[in-house]
């Protein structure tokens, strides 16, 4: 460690007091324009930076070239609209020069799972080797964040490397390195990027913790600085409680059915003790988990504990425990006897496009081995939706839904009540308005399974049940 952590957060505060001094912004580049790059691009703008968006997809290039947002996102296409007009924000396919022509280089590149569930840094080498081409070509002080998942000790032990033998410089010389882990919800992110629920800042030296310390003072005057390989670990950490949270929730719910107790007025309770029990967030019953994230860093941290001999039963069993909540959803749509069904929701999250790892799928995959007549619709999901090229993240996992995802387009319904008409069961798995209203509103011709607790108050309905209440 080349400075003491513990001096530098009890200077920040007069350090900060610094940042309030009017001086030239940096400019950033950011490498990967997925999910969190295409954010940062638009939020980093909108604080004033110069931003160039950095991608090899030219799609992606050009849709963030001309304010066009890549994915479905509130307010994300505003935003990037914004930085364009305001000429802060431009995009290209040539990351050295990218590089080159910043002050400091967010990396946020795709980490997917391994065939043996390690965590691939296939991308991040190459991201690497590209940052140490663009450093060759300049002569100033460059800060690169990392802001990937990834095992802790890869940002030093695999990224670092790579950056200095592309660019014959060395850490804390001629660069510096931080790791600052997201926390942004998809359907969410740009409220949270600007009310973030906190800011951590992992480096070892203290000009690069400083500098990136200035960036986000607009929107957190308090970051938490720490070291790489703690900053690396609390976000496998955080999202593994996310992931523990979802699963003893519907563990509940499995419990109170067959007991003709509504599980959510337990939980209920249950989380109003916010002393000991943390926060209600995720601590209801429910779906199961899914996403980019959380199946992905179970499966990232199981396979850290194989590597370092540690016994992890309750981690081991969170996708045990997610798999048997997909079988419950399977179970009761085949206790109807129906065999049209209608899925309103694809994506694992309402207010996204997201399928990777959407639990849905796999639902959707056993009743269509199984013959029934499936329909589906999501209002983040249409035509154009990258719905191959998600897949393609996560065809080491999931290759058993290959199938699906090329049948998907065929049964994809155009609104909410065209599928409603042509299904004898409908199946909720997202929660929104439009919903609530269109299914309340056929329950005496409808059969309805609800996955996400549609209805604030229950209906008293004979053709209505929830899958843990």
């Amino acid at each position: 460690m080349n400075f003491h952590i513990n001096n530098l957060v009890a200077e920040q505060q007069n350090i900060v007091e610094l940042f309030k001094v009017v001086k030239p912004k940096p400019a950033i580049s950011i490498i990967g324009l997925g999910y969190v790059g295409a954010v940062s691009t638009a939020c980093l703008a909108k604080l004033g930076h110069e931003v160039i968006g950095a991608d090899l997809d030219e799609v992606k290039v050009n849709q963030i070239a001309q304010g066009i947002s890549p994915i479905h996102e509130e307010n994300l296409q505003n935003l990037l609209q914004d930085g364009v007009e305001d000429e802060l924000i431009t995009a290209t396919t040539d990351v050295t020069a990218a590089v080159r022509d910043t002050d400091i280089t967010f990396v946020s590149v795709g980490t997917p799972t391994k065939s043996d569930g390690g965590c691939d840094a296939s991308y991040i080498i190459s991201a690497a080797q590209m940052i140490g081409e663009g450093l060759k070509q300049k002569d100033k002080y460059h800060l690169v964040v990392m802001r990937c998942s990834v095992p802790p000790g890869t940002t030093l032990d695999v990224m670092v490397p790579e950056i200095e033998k592309a660019s014959g410089l060395k850490m804390g010389e001629g660069f510096g390195i931080c790791f600052n882990p997201e926390f942004l919800r998809e359907g969410t992110a740009i409220a949270d990027f600007d009310a973030p629920p906190k800011t951590v800042i992992g480096a070892n030296d203290e000009r690069a913790a400083m500098a990136l310390t200035e960036v986000y003072y607009p929107v957190d005057d308090n970051v938490i600085i720490t070291t790489i390989e703690a900053a690396e670990m609390v976000k496998y950490v955080d999202n593994i409680w996310h992931a523990t949270k979802v699963c003893f929730a519907n563990e509940v719910g499995r419990i109170c059915k067959p007991l003709d107790i509504d599980s959510h007025e337990v939980m209920n309770i249950f989380v109003q003790d916010t002393k000991l029990n943390l926060s209600p967030y995720y601590l209801k019953p429910g779906f199961a988990y899914g996403g980019s994230c959380l199946p992905k860093e179970v499966r990232a941290v199981v396979h850290l504990g194989e590597e370092l001999g540690v016994d992890l039963p309750l981690v081991n069993s969170l996708a045990e425990t997610n798999k048997q909540q997909i079988q419950s959803a399977v179970d009761l749509i085949k206790n109807t006897g129906k065999k049209k069904i209608g899925f309103l929701g694809l994506a694992f999250k309402a207010g996204t496009d997201d399928i990777r790892e959407s639990p849905i799928l796999e639902v959707i995959a056993s009743l269509l081995d199984e013959g029934f007549d499936i329909g589906v619709h999501d209002p983040a999901i249409g035509k154009d939706t990258s719905i191959k090229g998600q897949f393609n993240y996560v065809r080491n996992v999931c290759p058993h839904l290959e199938q699906v995802i090329d049948e998907l387009p065929e049964l994809m319904a155009a609104n909410t009540g065209e599928l409603l008409d042509d299904c004898d069961v409908v199946v909720v798995t997202q929660k929104n308005a439009n919903f609530q209203m269109q299914v309340g509103a056929r329950l005496n011709n409808k059969e309805v399974i609800d996955l996400v607790r549609l209805f604030d108050e229950l209906p008293n309905h004979q053709s209505y049940q929830g899958i843990g209440w």
